[in-house]
């Protein structure tokens, strides 16, 4: 078994006085901001966001629900977990019931670094404008708290978070390749999305 690497890009944000339109969700859709009761269902909604994607591949914690869980816990525990920075998105239907579906963390690193974490929208929730407003929420609660910059990674192969996240201002700082063991049931496709072939 080789080891393929997968390229990732570290994308950043000077926040200072910029300026950003107000985050708007769509009818039916509502902000849940954070709180420790929502743990799980943060938890849940990452797993249910990254379960199937290129990301479970190279982090493992999201292929399974009690990973999501335990990451989900170890970011909220944090000293420097940012609860503005920190969202979940609800849908509510027409009868009453409702579901969760994208969710959006933020912490604080060294140097006074925002660092977004875990940009998740349920895939069939998807092209509605989720993640633009989680991301506009995001940034919002950082300025507030006066955080001057913020950053994220994201796997170069990813090209619509990629553009999302350059039409909001970020740019490349640096780019990185992260190593896992090859899966010998994964299609070629996926040595190919690694490398940033395609």
């Amino acid at each position: 078994m080789g080891t393929i690497y997968f390229k990732r890009l570290r994308l950043e944000l000077e926040l200072g006085r910029s300026q950003f339109p107000q985050p708007v969700l769509p009818t039916g859709f509502e902000w849940l901001p954070w709180d420790p009761s929502l743990l799980t269902r943060h938890a849940v909604t990452k797993h249910e966001s990254f379960r199937t994607e290129l990301d479970a591949r190279i982090f493992p914690c999201f292929r399974e629900a009690a990973g999501c869980l335990d990451l989900m816990s170890e970011i909220a525990q944090r000293a420097t977990f940012v609860p503005e920075a920190t969202w979940l998105v609800g849908c509510r239907f027409p009868d009453g019931t409702t579901d969760d579906c994208a969710t959006i963390q933020g912490i604080v690193q060294s140097g006074g670094w925002g660092a977004i974490q875990n940009v998740g929208v349920v895939p069939e929730y998807r092209g509605r404008g989720l993640g633009r407003a989680l991301l506009l929420k995001c940034l919002s609660g950082y300025q507030k708290l006066g955080v001057p910059r913020v950053y994220l990674e994201v796997t170069a192969s990813n090209l619509p978070a990629v553009q999302l996240y350059r039409s909001l201002g970020f740019c490349l700082s640096r780019t990185t390749y992260r190593a896992v063991e090859e899966d010998p049931t994964a299609s070629a496709e996926v040595s190919q999305l690694a490398s940033g072939i395609v």
